[in-house]
Parts: C-alpha cells; structure tokens; sequence
C-alpha cells in the first residue's frame, strides 16, 4: 500500500509540474464581425409577433418558418415577403415558444425572443419540441469542435451556457444508454471550459438528463488537476454522474438518481485530481466515491445510509449532510452549517416567464433546501421587470448605470471587459453571473481601480463571476470600504462560486495587493477559488514570479465573516490574512508559490522565518475557529531550495482554535517544516497532521504591521517588490 502511494504521488508531482506548462492558442478565437442580427417585439395585447432584419443576401424574397424552439426538426412555413419586416398573427401560445427562421439565397437567420435577451452564449433546450438527443448532441460537439475539452480551452475566453426547459408528459432529456459515463455507449453529456447546465424547473426533478461527464485532458484522462472552470446545478441525472474536476467547479441543487464518481475511469494510469465543491445535493440510490481526490468540500448533501468512507486522500469535508462518512484523519464531519443561502438561480415560472428564485437566509441547516414538490424558502424575482440582462459586450457603464437605476444584473456568458469597477452601493443588490461570465480589467491601463466594489450595504449577493486582471490593480474584488463597521447580522452578505485569477495569459507586468478584501461584517462566502496562477500561455519561473505580481489571495478584516470551501494558491505572502474577530473557515485548500527564486526573497516576518504561512491569524486577533485545512507544499522552484516554516499560523489565545490541519509534499526539494505555529512535524518525511491546536505549546509568530491598501493607496501602481 506505501509503494502504491508512492507511484500514485510521485506521478502526481510530475503532472502537476507538466501542467504549469500547458499553453493556450487565443489566437485561433475570431469573433463574428458584422454577424447579422433580427428584432423581434410581441405584443401581448394583440399576441402577435413583429419581425424585422437587415437586408442580407443577393437577390429573392425572404422565407419565414416557424418552430417551437431553436433545434426543433419541423419548422413550418409561414410565408415569404421582399420587405424587411414580417408580423405573425398566430404565434403559438407561449410568446418563448417562437422560433422564427428567415432565410434568403443560402443565408439563415434565427429570431427569437430567448436570443433577443439573453444573447448568443446561452443555449436553451425544450423537449416539447426536441429530441432527447438534440441537445446532448450539440453540447458535445462545441465540446470538440472550439476546443472546451483540451488545454486549448483552458484559457479561452469563450463562455457558454446551456439551460434546458422542465421536462413534459414524462419525457426525459435522457437518449438512453449504458455504462459507465466515459464510455462512448452512455450517451453522456461532456462539459468542458467556461461551461454551465442549469435546470430552468422550480426543483431538480424538473429536467432530467441522462449522463454527466467532464473528461480529464492530462494523462490519457488519469489526471483531472487541471479540470477547472465549470458547473452545474438544478437538475436530476438519473444514470452517471461523473463529475471528474479540481478547483472552480461547482456542482449544486442537484438530484444524483444513480452512479456517481468524482474519479476517472479512463486512462490506464491511476487517477488523481484536486478538487471541489458540491452543494444542496441529494444522492437518492448509491453513495458517492471520490477515491483518488486530494481532498472535496461537500455541503448539506443527503446520502443513502451507511458510514463508510467514500474516497478522498487528505482532507474532506461533509458539512450538514446527512449520512456522512464517519470521522477520521482525512475525513471531518461537521453537523450543521451554521449560516446559509444558497446561491440564485434562473427559472421559467407558471406564469411561463423568466425569473429569479433567490434562496433565503437559513440557520443550523441540515440536507438540502428543496423538496420533489416544493422549491424552499425565498423570494422569487421577474427578470424582465427587476434585472438589466447583461451581455457580451457591455461595459461597467451600461452595467453600474443599471444598478443605479435599481436594477440587480444578470451576466449571461462572456467576457467582459472593464474601464472601471462595477460599484455594488444599494442594499439587496444582486449580481448573478452565467456559465462562468469573466469581468476583467481591460484593455486600456486606465482601469487600476479593480474588477467589484461593493458597500458596506444589507444583503448584497455576488454570485457565479471570475474576476481576471490584465491591469495592476488594488484589488480584484473589495466588500465594503475601508473603515466598514455595519452590522449585517440581520441581512448577512453572500459572496458565492467566486474565482479571482491573477496572471495566465497576459505577457505584461501586473501588480495586485490582494485578490479579495473583505472590510465588511457579517459576510459568508460560499465557494471561493483565489488563484494566482502557476501555469498559462506565457513562460513561468523567475520570469513568472516578477510578471505576476500579487502578495494575498484573502484578506479578511470584518468581524463575523464565515466561510465554506476555501481555496487560495500561489500567492507570493500569507495567501489568507485574517484580522477580522469571531472568524470561521469550513475547509480550506492551499499550495504556495511554485516559483519563489529564493529564501531570501520569501521569507516573512522581517526576514526572521523561512516563507509565509498559507492562513495567517494575525496576534490581535481574540477569538477564531477554523475547520479542514490541508496546505501541499510544491515548490519546484528555480534551482534553489526554497521551504516554508509554518503551513497555518495563529495567536496562542484560548479562543483561537485550528483543527483537522494537513501538509505534505508533491514536488520540488523545498518542504513544509512545521504543520502550526512550530510544531506538527516536515514534510520532508511525509503527511503530517495536527488534530486540534488552540493555546498550544507552539511559538506564537512574532507580532507584524500588515501592510493593507487604504484609499490613499489606489489608483496608485503598487510596489510589492521587496
């Protein structure tokens, strides 16, 4: 069993440094120039559809057809006309059931009033009107055809997302099949980059589909440490749900019917990832195996009955789920989740229009939010009335001018490129992004103000947004301003599926002081990747270590801020910085810098300690408890030995308290000397491990100032360079 450890982890070390040199072709991306684009208006009174379309096309008069969607196979025809514009009289009943093809000399033109909306990144499926295989189908060849599945997608700035409408009459999205989910006879769904399903019923059990498969593009598909970016929610699988991922992946509001494995089956080496994040899930026949996962965060899941263990290498966290496994050394049960909400979500309502379900406020919730019949507590939102739908192309002007005017914001996929931040300043705001929508800070050097601001206001949401930078900024996201002491506590702050990059693609220099800031209180994050990243299109190491500048993942300076799923990599200081009183953290994922060049230049504390402790309690700090911390030293370095003296550090106070905490080494020469505070032992010989530390007998770090932004320090450029 040691020997077979062995392999698996030092074949681990050795993906993990091929990974960090994986490079993207932006280049092969064009946009549509001058693409062609229709009007449609219905009119409810009359309930009639008025077409219009710039001229296309040499010569004849236009052809009008009409289905119920966009992949229905029986559009009929409605008549022709030499004019621009066409009026329907009898659109079918529901006005989102109007497909309208228009079609001169070989040019096709689709019209609906889903597209007008919601743009061109987001794909809708309705079985009234498709086959059950239509919408699998032309999932899986974007999936091939614009390279979501490879290491060419993975810096893409392609975004999409796939909605499918409540199943009718018993029917399923389901085109049958057998097998496990990466076999060619399961018929499976492959979801690559950027990629998001989403249900548009009021439960899960709403839409069902067949099988779910991400394949792993590293190792012959035995590596999934790169298989990031992609989510699902809102649905019923009801054969194979195999979601083989690592960081930023979110899997939520789900009904698992059958198989279900966060591990891949093919390649013929064994499988390993790094991930991830699941949610308000029911798994309602067999229980889930992560076998080979380093570690997972899971959430008020409910699993058939039994304790046993279900996978997973060094920390795994299972927070208010029913049937957990049992307690160990990887494996940490917690009963309750203290303070929740679940994250909103898109929806077609009985009234047939699109809203908003956003989830209440729960307290010392056990299972999930929702039942077969019932879609839980909350308010439901029209997201024609109360929403500006934002798309591709849209600048922070149209978006803050929304918010100002009183409007939430609805991204659908894309990128979206910023000249200023997006200011968040009314209470109950809600920004709630699609298929992994990106607000970046390009391409004009104006922008050093970051990506979102948001007040120190009541109830604000961020929900489903990656924030890039391609500029030197502040901060990529700031909760509250400096100086914010409001009490939330009635109206806490949600921050949800949130991804901050730092580095990857961009060529020039950045400098970032910290990813997120959080000045609020009363703040729960649900699902945060911070990432500076170890790999990209551009060259790494030293050159790397100077280009993409970026000291703290996380800092937190509000009181009662509580945290679930935690991961933050790669920063060049105390990757989280916690300063805020009466703080938590349910599960926390760490690997520091790979490319610090050398001791001297990585060492914290005035030089006096051997680098930066992965989460940083600060000495002033009175009252903490933080729960499954794992940190991975891989320091491939540049030739030096460069190690790290303590992997979690924390005040000797009584009512500060780490428990569950894990180091070990994956690759490079340099280690993890101590797990907490001085003690717990190196990595150098091994997995090490500290069940609870709370006014131990370790060294309590010596007292720092920490350099944090403040208002006289943006715009400014920031000099991180020691």
């Amino acid at each position: 069993m040691i020997k077979k450890l062995i392999s698996i982890f030092t074949a681990f070390a050795f993906m993990l440094i091929l990974c960090s040199f994986i490079t993207s072709n932006l280049s092969d991306e064009k946009k549509q120039d001058n693409k062609i684009q229709g009007k449609i208006v219905y009119n409810k009174k009359k309930h009639n559809v008025v077409l219009s379309w710039p001229a296309f096309g040499t010569s004849g008069n236009y052809v009008i057809t009409k289905a119920g969607s966009r992949l229905a196979s029986d559009f009929i025809a409605l008549g022709s006309t030499s004019k621009l514009t066409f009026t329907d009289n009898k659109p079918n009943a529901d006005k989102y059931e109007n497909y309208y093809k228009v079609t001169r000399n070989d040019i096709a033109l689709i019209i609906s009033l889903e597209n007008q909306i919601f743009g061109d990144n987001m794909y809708f499926y309705d079985r009234k009107y498709e086959k059950a295989e239509t919408a699998r189908n032309e999932i899986n060849s974007q999936f091939g055809a614009i390279g979501l599945g490879g290491s060419n997608g993975e810096f893409t700035t392609k975004r999409q997302a796939y909605y499918f409408k409540a199943n009718i009459k018993g029917q399923t999205y389901d085109s049958g099949g057998s097998g496990s989910a990466s076999s060619a006879t399961a018929n499976s769904i492959e979801l690559g980059f950027y990629s998001h399903i989403g249900g548009l019923g009021k439960v899960p059990s709403d839409v069902k589909l067949g099988s779910i498969f991400t394949r792993p593009h590293l190792s012959g598909g035995a590596n999934a440490t790169c298989t990031f970016w992609r989510s699902v929610e809102n649905v019923a699988v009801m054969r194979d749900f195999a979601w083989t991922v690592s960081q930023s992946t979110s899997a939520r509001r789900m009904s698992i019917e059958s198989a279900s494995k966060y591990i891949s089956d093919i390649g013929d080496t064994n499988f390993w990832g790094s991930g991830g994040f699941i949610a308000d899930t029911h798994y309602t026949s067999t229980r889930p195996d992560w076998g080979g996962q380093q570690q997972w965060y899971t959430r008020n899941a409910v699993f058939p009955s039994g304790s046993g263990a279900m996978g997973g290498s060094y920390n795994m966290v299972w927070q208010g789920c029913v049937n957990p496994p049992q307690a160990d050394d990887a494996n940490s049960p917690i009963p309750v989740t203290p303070i929740i909400r679940e994250k909103p979500f898109l929806f077609i309502d009985n009234d047939g229009e699109y809203k908003v379900f956003v989830p209440a406020w729960q307290k010392d919730r056990v299972g999930v939010s929702w039942s077969a019949t019932d879609m839980g507590k909350g308010k439901i939102q029209d997201l024609l009335m109360d929403w500006y739908v934002a798309k591709e192309g849209d600048t922070d002007v149209e978006i803050n001018n929304a918010l100002k005017a009183g409007k939430n914001i609805f991204f659908t996929p894309g990128h979206y490129a910023l000249n200023a931040p997006i200011q968040v300043n009314k209470k109950d705001a809600i920004l709630l992004g699609a298929g992994i929508a990106s607000v970046t800070l390009e391409p004009t050097e104006k922008n050093t103000w970051g990506c979102i601001f948001a007040d120190d206001k009541d109830g604000i949401i961020i929900a489903g947004l990656l924030m890039d930078s391609f500029n030197s900024t502040t901060y990529q996201v700031r909760i509250g301003d400096e100086g914010a002491n409001a009490d939330h506590s009635a109206d806490p702050i949600l921050l949800t599926d949130i991804t901050c990059r730092v580095g990857g693609v961009q060529s020039k220099n950045i400098q970032i002081q910290t990813s997120m800031q959080i000045n609020s209180n009363n703040v729960v994050g649900d699902h945060f990747w911070f990432w500076r990243a170890d790999h990209g299109s551009q060259k790494g190491g030293d050159v790397r270590w100077a280009r993409d500048r970026c000291k703290n993942g996380l800092i937190v300076v509000g009181d009662d801020v509580t945290l679930y799923a935690l991961f933050a990599e790669h920063y060049q200081e105390y990757e989280v910085l916690w300063l805020g009183e009466r703080g938590r953290t349910f599960f926390f994922q760490n690997e520091p810098p790979y490319d610090a060049p050398n001791q001297a230049s990585w060492s914290s504390q005035d030089g006096r300690v051997d680098g930066y402790a992965a989460f940083k309690v600060a000495n002033t700090v009175k009252e903490h408890h933080s729960i499954g911390m794992g940190s991975y030293a891989v320091f491939t370095g540049n030739g030096e030995i460069v190690n790290k003296k303590n992997g979690f550090e924390i005040p000797n106070s009584p009512n500060v308290k780490l428990e569950k905490m894990c180091i070990t080494r994956f690759a490079g020469p340099g280690n993890i000397q101590n797990v907490v505070n001085g003690i717990g032992g190196s990595t150098a010989t091994g997995v090490k491990r500290v069940a609870l530390f709370s006014n131990g007998d370790g060294i309590q770090p010596y007292d720092e100032k920490f350099d944090l932004p403040s208002r006289e320090s943006y715009p400014a450029y920031i000099a991180t360079e020691k």
